[in-house]
């Protein structure tokens, strides 16, 4: 059980890290409405420029945090709830804008991701 913990761990984290740092201005299919990048994605939600920064931050902090509890076991819940909260933001963006079902795929993945982390 403890090997599947951390490759969840490792799916949710690093996962998160790439779109935020390494595809935050690549087009890709689960982007909301017609965005082509993170900064048109919120747009596209009707929120300010502030809030793409805030979240951001939290995903990438929380995402080291979830990571780094592979070794310290304490952080795990915060990091994992964290991202879960987030993710639930995220895929009720994607129903406020109408985006297909498909679209908010992702973020309904790691969000029970993070839920079967803190239950393991």
């Amino acid at each position: 059980m403890e090997y599947l913990e951390i490759a969840l761990k490792l799916i949710v984290g690093l996962s998160i890290l790439n779109v935020w740092l390494v595809r935050s201005q690549k087009a890709t299919p689960w982007r909301g409405g017609d965005a082509r990048s993170i900064v048109e994605e919120f747009k596209a939600y009707g929120l300010p420029i502030w809030v793409m920064w805030v979240v951001g931050t939290l995903k990438v902090i929380l995402a080291l945090l979830l990571l780094y509890s592979i070794y310290d076991p304490q952080m795990e819940h915060y990091a994992a709830y964290g991202i879960a909260i987030l993710m639930l933001g995220a895929v009720s963006m994607h129903f406020k804008i109408g985006d297909p079902l498909k679209k908010s795929f992702p973020a309904f993945t790691f969000l029970v991701l993070s839920l079967v982390i803190t239950f393991l």
